[in-house]
């Protein structure tokens, strides 16, 4: 899966230790989130929560990816959820930008796919918002939890939702 990772290390092989053209050396340059999507999609891979699956339509984007989540429990027991994920080029310093692609009825995510979730925040009032030491793995356990423990009727997104369950679990 890691193709970027051994593209990577065949490119390196292919100039050798430095390239005598320093011109050609900065075409060739990879990005730093390039770089630690490489480390994270293993870890991410390696640590998939059993109700998730990633798929990415382009191996050799690490950046753009769809995440499928399949609830084994709660509400919304037996759905399929489909997210799009796409890491912006300032990551990790922004958090990534996820969309649900699935319509749902649920109180953190509206009809037209925005989520609520405070780890996607830049700036976060209670403090658990993006920061560069959360990776690609805190994403999506924090969206498989949406349909779990994270389940928030108190302050929802979707007002109406969050409304329609109190009147008729």
């Amino acid at each position: 899966m890691l193709t970027l990772a051994s593209k990577l290390k065949r490119d390196d092989g292919v100039r050798g230790p430095r390239a005598s053209n320093p011109a050609a050396d900065s075409t060739r340059r990879v990005s730093v989130r390039d770089k630690l999507l490489v480390k994270e999609v293993a870890e991410l891979e390696a640590n998939l929560p059993c109700t998730c699956k990633v798929n990415f339509p382009d191996p050799n984007k690490l950046h753009y990816f769809q995440l499928t989540v399949t609830p084994d429990e709660g509400y919304y027991q037996g759905g399929k959820f489909q997210f799009e994920t796409e890491v912006p080029d300032a990551y990790n310093m922004v958090p990534p930008k996820v969309k649900c692609l699935t319509r749902i009825w649920h109180p953190n995510i509206t009809e037209t796919g925005e989520i609520c979730l405070s780890l996607l925040r830049e700036h976060s009032i209670d403090g658990t918002g993006w920061a560069p030491t959360r990776t690609l793995k805190d994403v999506v356990w924090g969206l498989n939890s949406l349909f779990t423990d994270l389940l928030n009727f108190d302050d929802p997104l979707n007002i109406e939702a969050a409304e329609h369950h109190l009147r008729d679990k």
